[in-house]
């Protein structure tokens, strides 16, 4: 048989299956749904996960009188990952790197990849305020003895310095180096490295439901026409197109 003939075939069977789709009504999908019984308790908890892991302390707390829900973790140490996140966001790197110290030393003892990234910063962050004497001591006394030691930190170095050869750093081809979201990225891997210490997850377990109902409504849309959710934020229904 030839491909032509093979790709017909298949594109035949594809519509066929298409066309064989079960279609489920509004008043079948919602009755399946009341079926399913779901724990006030848990629902309780996988926001109280979300509000500790995110930093949410106020909210936190008060969710905690109003459901009963104890958080995992004591909050007092949320108050101190934070202003640890948030100093990286503002670009007090030393500052943040002290306070990690003084909440887990063994954090930065333990994880060399996010000690290096955040010297990385450090060195951004004299770039970004035009000390360029000082941004190529630092690299060179801080920084390359580690790139020495490990090819990516030193790649990722390189990289960085770049930005010294560029007066125009819009022109720079590494220029979102000198981005707030480069900040954000640095402050999250200290904030995931944190709560990792604290035995706790790196990140809430609420967007990786959302994902795997975004996964369970494209394996279904294959075999069925049904009620979707397009809509996350308010969760609502929209009727199959048929």
């Amino acid at each position: 048989m030839s491909l032509f003939w093979i790709v017909i075939r298949q594109l035949a069977e594809s519509e066929a299956m298409a066309m064989s789709k079960k279609v489920i009504t509004r008043e079948e999908w919602e009755k399946k749904l009341n079926n399913v019984k779901i724990k006030k308790e848990d629902m309780n908890k996988l926001v109280m996960n979300f509000l500790v892991t995110e930093g949410y302390v106020e909210a936190a707390e008060k969710f905690q009188i109003e459901s009963g829900t104890e958080p995992d973790i004591d909050l007092t140490t949320i108050t101190e990952r934070i202003a640890v996140k948030r100093a990286v966001q503002c670009g007090n790197v030393m500052d943040a790197i002290e306070k990690v110290n003084d909440l887990n030393p063994e954090i930065l003892d333990t994880n060399p990849q996010l000690f290096f990234h955040l010297q990385q910063q450090r060195l951004i962050e004299l770039i970004r305020n035009g000390k360029v004497e000082e941004a190529l001591e630092f690299a060179q006394d801080e920084l390359a003895p580690r790139g020495e030691e490990n090819q990516s930190f030193l790649e990722e170095l390189e990289r960085t310095v770049a930005l010294l050869a560029f007066e125009d750093v819009s022109n720079c081809p590494v220029g979102e180096l000198l981005d707030m979201s480069q900040r954000h990225k640095t402050a999250s891997e200290v904030n995931a490295a944190i709560l990792t210490s604290q035995c706790h997850e790196e990140d809430p377990k609420l967007p990786s439901l959302l994902k795997m109902l975004i996964w369970a409504q494209n394996q279904l849309d294959k075999k069925a026409a049904y009620p979707r959710i397009n809509d996350l934020p308010t969760a609502k229904l929209e009727d199959p197109a048929v």
